[in-house]
C-alpha cells in the first residue's frame, strides 16, 4: 500500500509542480487549483507512506521520480529543451532510485 501512496503522492506533486507556469503567477484559476490542491494531496500521502518507508528511501524516490516526471512533462507542455548533460543528470537521479529500490535492505527495512 504504501507504493501506491507514495504513487499517488508524485503524481499530485508532478501535477501541482507542471500547473506553477500555467499559472502565471496564480493569476488563472484552474491551474492555480491544481497547485493549491495538489500539493497537500502530494503531502498527505507522503506522510501515509512514512508509516511504513524510511523517509529517506521514500523522500528518495518522491523527490527524484518528481524531478523526472516534471522534466517528461515541462518538455511536452512547455517545450523545455534538455542538453545532454541535463538528460545524464536526471538519468542518474533515476539510476540511484532504482539502485536503492532494488538493492538497498534500506528500502525493504520497514516495509
Amino acid at each position: 500500500m504504501a507504493y501506491l501512496y507514495l504513487f499517488i503522492a508524485i503524481t499530485s506533486e508532478v501535477i501541482a509542480t507542471s500547473s506553477l507556469k500555467a499559472s502565471a503567477g496564480f493569476t488563472k484559476l484552474y491551474p492555480s487549483i491544481a497547485v493549491v490542491m495538489g500539493y497537500p494531496i502530494s503531502f498527505m500521502m507522503l506522510s501515509l507512506v512514512l508509516k511504513t518507508l524510511p523517509v529517506g528511501i521514500a523522500y528518495a524516490c518522491w523527490a527524484g521520480l518528481g524531478i523526472f516526471f516534471v522534466t517528461i512533462a515541462s518538455y511536452f507542455l512547455y517545450g523545455q529543451k534538455l542538453d545532454l548533460f541535463a538528460i545524464s543528470g536526471i538519468s542518474l537521479i533515476i539510476i540511484g532510485v532504482l539502485i536503492i529500490n532494488i538493492f538497498s535492505e534500506t528500502a525493504r527495512s520497514n516495509v
